[in-house]
């Protein structure tokens, strides 16, 4: 083998240090981080983050064996300032890490659906934000009783043991939980590279399902366990293809929502369980936010009523307010209905990976089997090694006095076992066994009790070895013990099933009011919405200096507007933002409004109704393009379209057609020319620049286009061409007029 060359050192002297000598060793960077960092990033995903088959991650399964080893099954409660120290023995991460691993597993913090730590005090909730724990010095802990089937058997060689940190005691590499809790107690955690995101399940559910995976590994699992279960309520928003997905690959998500209940008498809305994934406080923040900023009208106050008794939410309405309305508002604005994304990310022989749930039974039943085999063959050897001693009694029985003979006429004691193994045809076992009998059992009848066990012990090992040879009696153990969990350990499911298609979905054009208004925009970019009341009592317009009107249109308080500017963006936008003005005011700044880059000016407003209608974009250097209005419809609530149209020239003039018309196109050199829409074919991309449409001298543009009605020009026939591109026919006096262009429908 070649010897590894070693990158030699580089010397320096520190001339301001005397007698120091520093030296630096070169190493290449990937070196550092397959040397230094790649067994930190390890450690964390193996040691730390990611959870096991058992459902545990190391702090957790730490935490729990200490308290097992401290005799808190079955004992009173402690001082969990005293069972933080002890874990300490396995786990040296720290008192607060430990203390904040227990709050967690408690049953005070609410965190899961089947919590392990029987706790007493303050340990803060998991649906709040700011009601922090209590210090491990005033409260008290012990296990809960399903802990039983947790550590069921542990203490006979179900799974192996290792060595803690130090070397001076050994811990369990895995805890023989007795049900698939890897499955009921979600867990979340963030790796290096890789992260982990489960959510629990019901226990009653989670064992009933495992019942039907071992007995057919093809089972419906949707139909046993149809969807995830959460300690904090909420109603899950059901899609059975999103749910297959998340249960064939592990990854996916889906809704949570809050429950409520409105009190007629004091008009009041009560929220009492709320989404896992969030807080009370997030929810009263978000909701204070829309009432400040306006979107939310119908509220008069929220406050947060939480007690002893649990969660509450209090809504004062407005007289009138529809309590079904209002909340399918909320459940789209506020967290009151959030979103939880699965990552079923789980360590199997110390390699993570993801699963789907079919998949994650199949691998817990197999390591489930292999604890039951290990159990089995710990009682088989315990009872081999009884009936082994019985035997050597077996032959004592034949002649006690001669028994009693030897030992008595042994002179040394370190004889004793070689002529007690010579006299009867025993080994030194069996021998050491005889010799420690005390005096007063050397009586026939006590040893023919012991012999009369042999029978029974020679049944017992036969039926374990056939267990031992027989899958099917392994799955009929674990089967049996699912069983008694189920019957011992109830869980009524407290997350609820709403489906998506009985759910009516918040429409925000509905809860705002919709009446007609006249829009005026001037050139600079204000934009005025003004009722035709305000109207009829004054009709002239103000404008800034030098500013002047661009074009104007009537509309509703509900339209929708799509901004084109010259940047090549798109904003989109409803009247309904713009408060109503007069005739006299300046208006709204729409670059301000909408938040537009610096120096961004507004091209076109363009009404994209129900986006079933065709766009025309004509740029300078004489192309058009037709799209699909469509194709700036979003199905997020994105504000902000960027490369909404090609950069390759500027563009012109912009307006939608719902049916083929003649269009003016105008150029610099005084020309027009006209032409009908069926010439132009409909692109697909938004980037595209279309086709060419007006052959242009050098130095001149396309200045404007719009639809022939909209323009001056009365002798059509002179201009009219029948293909494109064409230079068309200079602009007669009679035929100018404004040719600005506005808004079309």
């Amino acid at each position: 083998m070649a010897k590894k060359q070693i990158p030699e050192k580089k010397k320096f002297n520190n001339p301001d240090v005397v007698g120091l000598r520093a030296e630096v060793l070169e190493q290449p960077i990937t070196e550092t981080l397959e040397q230094n960092y790649m067994p930190y990033a390890m450690s964390v995903i193996v040691s730390r983050a990611i959870p096991e088959i058992d459902g545990f991650k190391p702090s957790h399964r730490k935490l729990l064996y200490t308290m097992y080893k401290m005799g808190l099954l079955n004992g009173s409660r402690t001082k969990s300032a005293n069972i933080v120290g002890q874990t300490m023995r396995l786990n040296p991460h720290g008192d607060a890490a430990i203390y904040e691993t227990m709050v967690r597993l408690s049953k005070g913090y609410d965190a899961l659906l089947t919590p392990f730590v029987d706790s007493k005090g303050n340990f803060g909730k998991v649906y709040s934000r700011d009601m922090s724990f209590a210090a491990s010095r005033y409260t008290e802990a012990k296990l809960s009783p399903i802990c039983a089937e947790v550590f069921r058997d542990i203490d006979q060689d179900t799974v192996e043991f290792v060595d803690n940190y130090d070397g001076s005691m050994k811990e369990p590499s895995l805890l023989p939980t007795a049900f698939p809790n890897v499955l009921v107690s979600g867990n979340t955690g963030i790796a290096v590279g890789m992260a982990s995101q489960i959510c629990g399940f019901n226990l009653e559910e989670v064992c009933r399902t495992a019942i039907e995976f071992l007995q057919d590994p093809e089972c419906d699992i949707l139909a046993t366990m149809p969807a995830p279960d959460f300690s904090t309520g909420g109603e899950i928003i059901y899609d059975r293809t999103e749910m297959e997905n998340i249960y064939d690959t592990g990854r996916g998500s889906f809704k949570v929502r809050s429950r409520w209940r409105h009190l007629p008498k004091e008009n009041i809305i009560e929220i009492y369980e709320i989404p896992y994934s969030t807080t009370s406080e997030a929810i009263v923040d978000k909701v204070a936010e829309l009432i400040k900023a306006g979107k939310v009208k119908e509220i008069n106050d929220m406050r947060d009523e939480t007690d002893l008794s649990g969660l509450k939410l209090a809504i004062d309405l407005k007289r009138g307010t529809d309590p079904d309305k209002l909340m399918q508002k909320l459940f789209k604005l506020t967290p009151l209905m959030d979103s939880f994304a699965c990552n079923f990310n789980i360590l199997i022989a110390g390699n993570p990976k993801v699963m789907g749930v079919r998949e994650i039974l199949g691998e817990w039943c197999a390591w489930r089997s292999d604890c039951v085999r290990r159990r089995v063959y710990y009682d088989l050897s315990r009872k081999k090694e009884k009936l082994h001693l019985l035997k050597g009694l077996e032959q004592i029985l034949l002649d006690i006095d001669k028994a009693i003979s030897i030992i008595r006429n042994t002179e040394l004691e370190s004889e004793v076992i070689p002529n007690l193994m010579m006299g009867f045809g025993i080994d030194k076992i069996q021998a050491e066994f005889v010799a420690e009998i005390k005096l007063r059992n050397i009586n026939r009848e006590y040893i023919l009790k012991r012999v009369s066990e042999t029978e029974e012990l020679e049944k017992a090992i036969a039926e374990l070895e056939d267990t031992l040879k027989s899958r099917r009696k392994i799955k009929n153990i674990i089967i049996g013990e699912l069983k008694a969990i189920i019957k011992k350990y109830p869980s009524p499911r407290k997350t609820g099933i709403v489906y998506a298609s009985e759910i009516e979905e918040f429409e925000e054009a509905d809860t705002v009011e919709d009446y007609p208004v006249t829009v005026f925009m001037s050139n600079e970019g204000y934009i005025k919405k003004i009722t035709p009341q305000s109207l009829r009592m004054s009709s002239e317009q103000k404008f800034k200096d030098g500013d002047s009107l661009k074009l104007s249109f009537e509309a509703t308080n509900r339209t929708e507007l799509l901004v084109f500017t010259d940047r090549q963006q798109v904003y989109k936008t409803r009247l309904s933002d713009f408060e109503d003005t007069k005739a006299s005011s300046l208006g709204t700044y729409l670059p301000g409004k909408l938040s537009m880059d610096d120096g961004e000016k507004v091209i076109a407003l363009i009404r994209p109704e129900n986006y079933k209608k065709n766009l025309l974009l004509f740029f300078e250097n004489g192309k058009t393009a037709r799209l699909d209005v469509a194709a700036y419809e979003t199905k997020t609530n994105r504000k902000k379209l960027v490369n909404a149209y090609s950069d390759k020239s500027p563009l012109a003039a912009v307006f939608t057609i719902s049916e083929e018309i003649n269009v003016a196109v105008f150029s610099s050199d005084g020309r027009a020319m006209v032409f009908n829409t069926s010439l132009l074919q409909l692109k697909t991309s938004r980037s595209t620049q279309g086709v060419a449409v007006m052959s242009l001298k050098k130095n001149h543009k396309l200045v404007t286009a719009a639809p022939l009605d909209e323009t001056m020009i009365k002798n059509v026939a002179r201009y009219r061409v029948k293909s494109l591109p064409a230079a068309g026919a200079l602009l007669r006096e009679d035929d100018r007029g404004e040719t600005q262009m506005s808004l079309i429908d």
